[in-house]
């Protein structure tokens, strides 16, 4: 192969990386439009439900304005296309809600299309004393030979030294020019706006690991304790195991320093407080730049949980791996290699055996939760024999005085009442003319039951009951009243015998 089909072949490559993909579209801008409107700079979650509406509603906005190149479908249709593309991933957050985030690939493509927005020069002094002054540091700090990097240090400690007594000596200070602001804050933002890809692509990293692991576990080979063993000894060199996690491993050295974190604030806000910054930059940008402290805690915040769950990936396998499971289905699998050996040993090579795919239902109605316990057929220990003790209780007539309404005897007398030639006017009337044993107070209760069961109803007023106790005391109750109705005048009345 040419050497220019060599490259070729590594530009198509290229081209089918997803943030190419997305921006090698005839829909691009409309989706890196509805991307940015969503989803703001800091890719903060959303969730699917109000992604699918947010992408329906602006998707609608755009073809009311006369835009031919908007997608089709429904909001959540649309989304389905863009995980596909790989611009979105869809994962649960914190409190267990399904929300979509952007991918590493696309917020490199918004970041790309923001930077060439961005007005800057191709050559500049910012741009030349930046390229030197990380040439010399870079150099300082990764130069073998010890003369040359004490030397490289000298120099820097002698420019400095110079630099502080000009200025203690009361020396004028040069003022910044506009474009060396404005080349500064330019390199600044795309310095900051890479940040959340860099953060997403080592999320996303560690998502890959954690399906590798979840996969091998399925079908690996080997005993429980070799597998147990080797994933844990990666589990401790997941940081170190791949490209994106060892450059976040160093960041984080470095961002979680407070003190340098504290200074990264300090310096930031210096910066936008200089006379030139307010016209120079916008109130986005301004409100951009002093959210880069947030932005990067949130990155790492996340990149962190991420990490977590393949730790946890592997906690909850050691703790659901159940070795006494694993033994009874080798032994079950070696009872029925067994028969398997059996059947063969006395049916043809063509033979063959009907079985289901799934055992059959039990059809049970109901299952004995007890079963027969000859304890309970057991008769009772006979009572101790104890005359004394006979006659020292109350006796039946007194117990019966004690009971509940006597709903029979009330019963017949109502029923009596309802059909005599010459009825009561009301319930408290039959009350009254009912004997002493039959006025107790729970009798009026009785009567009440009665009259409901037999839908009579009460007409709004009052009337007193007299009723009398076992013990010949007497109770006075205001009860509502209920007239009985006449049944010579109550055309639906039924007489007691045809009833």
């Amino acid at each position: 192969m040419s050497e220019v089909a060599a490259e070729l072949a590594r530009v198509r490559a290229d081209f089918r990386q997803p943030t190419l993909t997305l921006l090698h579209q005839r829909q691009a801008p409309v989706v890196i439009a509805v991307f940015r409107a969503v989803f703001g700079r800091d890719n903060r979650p959303v969730p699917t439900a109000r992604l699918h509406a947010q992408v329906e509603d602006h998707l609608a906005q755009l073809r009311a304005a006369g835009d031919a190149d908007v997608p089709t479908g429904t909001g959540r249709e649309v989304c389905l296309r863009w995980m596909r593309g790989r611009w979105l991933v869809r994962t649960l957050d914190d409190s267990g809600r399904e929300v979509y985030s952007l991918t590493s690939h696309a917020q490199q493509a918004l970041e790309l299309v923001k930077s060439l927005s961005r007005d800057r020069s191709t050559l500049s002094e910012h741009r030349i004393a930046t390229l030197l002054s990380t040439v010399r540091r870079f150099n300082s700090e990764a130069n073998p030979d010890r003369t040359s990097r004490v030397t490289l240090l000298n120099a820097e400690i002698a420019r400095l030294t110079a630099e502080r007594d000009r200025l203690v000596d009361g020396a004028d200070i040069e003022p910044a020019t506009p474009d060396y602001m404005l080349e500064g804050f330019t390199e600044l933002q795309l310095l900051v706006s890479a940040l959340p890809s860099d953060f997403a692509r080592v999320e996303e990293r560690f998502a890959e690991i954690r399906a590798e692991i979840l996969a091998s576990f399925r079908a690996e080979p080997r005993p429980a304790g070799e597998v147990i063993d080797d994933y844990l000894a990666r589990a401790d060199a997941l940081m170190t195991a791949t490209p994106e996690g060892r450059a976040f491993e160093g960041a984080f050295a470095l961002l979680r320093d407070d003190e340098m974190v504290g200074r990264l604030r300090e310096d930031l806000t210096a910066l936008l407080d200089h006379p030139l910054a307010d016209r120079l930059l916008a109130d986005a940008e301004r409100g951009e730049l002093r959210a880069t402290v947030r932005l990067i805690r949130e990155g790492l915040d996340r990149v962190l949980a991420q990490r977590s769950r393949v730790t946890s990936a592997l906690k909850e396998y050691i703790l659901a791996h159940d070795v006494t499971r694993d033994r009874e289905l080798e032994q079950v699998l070696r009872q029925v290699e067994s028969e398997l050996a059996t059947w063969m040993a006395t049916s043809g090579p063509r033979a063959t055996v009907g079985l289901p795919l799934l055992p059959a239902r039990a059809e049970v109605e109901h299952l004995r939760e007890r079963f027969h316990d000859p304890a309970d057929d057991v008769a009772p220990e006979r009572l101790a024999d104890a005359p004394q003790a006979r006659g020292s209780g109350p006796g039946y007539e007194e117990l019966l005085a004690l009971g509940g309404p006597s709903l029979g005897d009330l019963r017949e007398r109502l029923d009596h009442a309802l059909t005599a030639l010459d009825p009561a006017a009301s319930l408290g009337d039959l009350f009254d003319s009912l004997e002493p044993a039959l006025r107790r107070p729970v009798e009026v209760l009785g009567l009440l039951h009665l009259a409901a069961d037999r839908s009579l109803d009460a007409d709004g007023g009052t009337e007193t009951y007299r009723a009398r106790r076992a013990d010949g005391t007497e109770r006075v109750f205001e009860v509502p009243r209920v007239p009985l109705p006449d049944p010579d005048l109550d055309p639906t009345s039924t007489p007691l015998e045809e009833r």
